[in-house]
């Protein structure tokens, strides 16, 4: 038997219930409770009837007997859990059961809650406001995920855009150094550019200074990503071979300023012009081809190394300041002398500092360990063997940073 309810005002709600119970007078006394509270409200007088309504159309709440003649208000539950659906459904089920097992078969079958028979029209209006709370939760999160599900459609649209920018700028940042072998004489200038992503900010290469006598650099930008490379993008200018009137290691009338002024210079440009937080490592030679003296500075970049003919490596500099770091900073001249069949390798310290899983650096003895055990092989097939030791030095990882460099063999 139902309790007598209290009056009280009618929940306004859009929610639709499913009454499901063989006892039509049962069911119309539910009916008449739910559309007080403002609900719509369906009945069906078996388990098999409300299943075939819930194939056709999406309930909100379903309040079931559970002992009923054919289908039980078990089985009807199980049998709509199983049913495909968008949305949550929440499920009482009204049961005179209280054991603990009859509450753990129905939890197990998809019951949201239970009542006892008779029903108490406070606790069912109570359930009910919780299975609201719970519907609009699950409606909250269908929305957020679906807000969210708009969201990584835009990401990804957004991250497609910015890889085929990146791969344009990678094809462009290849350009700044169209040729990887160049020729002066007898002798030849191989440049190695490996980014560790798609866009890197080392720079390396080589320019004609005038008649007998070649420039070659290497560069190695702070940072990673497209800040980097857009600075070397502005240094490939500045050292262009193809420019030379905009070459800032070219002073004119077929001169060119000695390495360290050009150090200082590129310093002087870096803090009192562009005045940004980037700064660069450097290494820049000046070679003359007759004599093969070599005048060089190092500006924080990795120590310039001479593989002689007969696979001795000897390592040049004293260090230096990085550029850009340090206003009013000095460099200084290094000389060297090179014989013919010689090899001078300027790399930026993507080599040096490569590590192994460990942690370990390859340092200046592991690269010339590695130069050693390669000085039989030419100049291209030397830094490509360079890089596949570097790879086995990491453990077979990707490198963590750019590998560049430029590789001069003086003929006389």
């Amino acid at each position: 038997m139902l309790r007598r309810p209290r009056r009280r005002e009618a929940l306004p709600t859009d929610r639709h219930v499913l009454v499901v119970d063989d006892s039509r007078a049962q069911r119309r006394v539910l009916s008449v409770l739910l559309q007080r509270w403002g609900y719509r409200v369906t009945e069906a007088g078996s388990g098999e009837a409300a299943l075939a309504l819930c194939r056709g159309s999406g309930f909100d709440m379903v309040v079931s007997d559970w002992m009923m003649p054919g289908m039980s208000g078990l089985e009807f539950c199980r049998a709509f859990r199983a049913l495909p659906r968008e949305g949550y459904a929440y499920f009482i089920l009204l049961t005179s059961r209280s054991a603990a097992g009859a509450v753990v078969d129905g939890l197990d079958c998809g019951a949201d809650d239970f009542l006892g028979k008779p029903v108490a029209p406070d606790e069912l209006r109570a359930r009910l406001r919780a299975g609201e709370r719970i519907l609009g939760m699950q409606a909250e999160l269908v929305e957020k995920n679906h807000l969210l599900g708009a969201a990584l459609g835009e990401l990804r649209g957004i991250q497609d855009a910015l890889d085929r920018d990146l791969i344009e700028a990678r094809k462009l940042q290849q350009a700044l150094t169209p040729d990887r072998r160049r020729c002066f004489g007898g002798s030849t200038a191989t440049m190695l550019i490996r980014p560790a992503g798609p866009v890197g900010g080392d720079l390396a290469g080589c320019f004609e200074i005038g008649p007998g006598r070649v420039g070659l650099y290497s560069v190695d930008v702070s940072g990673h990503g497209i800040a980097s490379a857009m600075m070397t993008t502005r240094l490939a200018g500045l050292l262009s071979a193809a420019s030379p009137e905009r070459n800032l290691a070219l002073s004119g009338a077929g001169g060119a300023w000695p390495p360290e002024e050009l150090a200082r210079r590129f310093n002087r440009m870096m803090l009192e012009e562009l005045r940004i937080e980037q700064y660069f490592t450097m290494a820049y030679a000046e070679i003359d081809l007759g004599s093969g003296r070599v005048a060089l500075v190092q500006a924080g970049h990795p120590h310039p190394a001479v593989l002689r003919r007969d696979g001795a490596v000897e390592f040049l500099g004293a260090g230096g300041l990085p550029i850009g770091l340090i206003e009013g900073a000095s460099y200084d001249r290094v000389e060297a002398q090179l014989a013919a069949g010689d090899r001078l390798l300027l790399l930026s310290d993507g080599v040096t500092d490569c590590r192994t899983p460990d942690g370990a650096d390859l340092g200046q003895e592991g690269l010339a360990r590695i130069l050693r055990a390669n000085a039989g092989l030419g100049d291209a097939e030397l830094l490509e063997a360079l890089v596949w030791n570097l790879h086995d030095h990491a453990g077979g990882a990707d490198l963590a940073d750019d590998v560049s460099g430029v590789l001069f063999c003086y003929q006389g």
